[in-house]
């Protein structure tokens, strides 16, 4: 009895930690990969990235910087042109008038009685990533009128600060991001002593 218990807190904290189950992630890909191409070695180069996305404004910002990987490297004109992006999954729904049952729905502006999904319009979401897109075409300009979409609006967000953020946003933060006050909240919680990302988290979110 005493070693089954031992085992359940063992695979009780396996199933907490994300490192463990990134190891184990990596190892069962890298074997499909190197079968496939008949190599060796690691399938990513670099460690995993985990951060805590603290508001909505973190949260969109995030979502947008992976959504338009593809555009960023040239490998997509458009978002819904992409291969392997959430992004393009919506799209593809959307015309149909759904979501895609695979990913998480996006569920409306905050209220008060509010389902489990993302805290935005899908409309919104979507006419934000598209103009954003454009935007980072080395063949566009490379701004967004002052006319702003809505969600910009709303998570109060200029232009200038949305473009740094989705063209950067892994290089700008090593850690949590969200505004000031959520932010001193969790390193207090966490009984951090430093805030890392406070000043960009300053300057880019408010």
């Amino acid at each position: 009895m005493a070693s089954l218990l031992e085992t359940v807190d063992v695979y009780r904290h396996r199933l907490m930690d994300i490192s463990w189950f990134m190891r184990l992630l990596n190892q069962s890909i890298a074997i499909q990969a190197n079968l496939e191409d008949n190599c060796t070695g690691h399938f990513w180069e670099g460690r995993f990235k985990s951060q805590a996305l603290l508001d909505e404004a973190a949260l969109a910002a995030c979502m947008a910087y992976v959504d338009l990987n593809p555009v960023r490297a040239n490998s997509a004109k458009t978002p819904e042109s992409s291969a392997y992006t959430s992004v393009k999954q919506r799209v593809l729904a959307a015309k149909k008038g759904q979501q895609p049952s695979r990913l998480l729905p996006f569920v409306g502006n905050p209220r008060t009685t509010m389902p489990t999904g993302l805290p935005f319009e899908l409309t919104d979401y979507l006419e934000l990533i598209e103009l954003t897109g454009c935007c980072l075409r080395e063949d566009k300009a490379g701004y967004i009128e002052e006319n702003q979409p809505a969600l910009l609006s709303r998570l109060n967000i200029s232009p200038d600060n949305w473009l740094t953020l989705s063209k950067g946003f892994r290089k700008l933060f090593h850690g949590a991001v969200g505004h000031s006050d959520v932010l001193a909240e969790y390193c207090e919680h966490k009984g951090l002593k430093r805030r890392t990302n406070v000043s960009c988290c300053n300057k880019l979110f408010a």
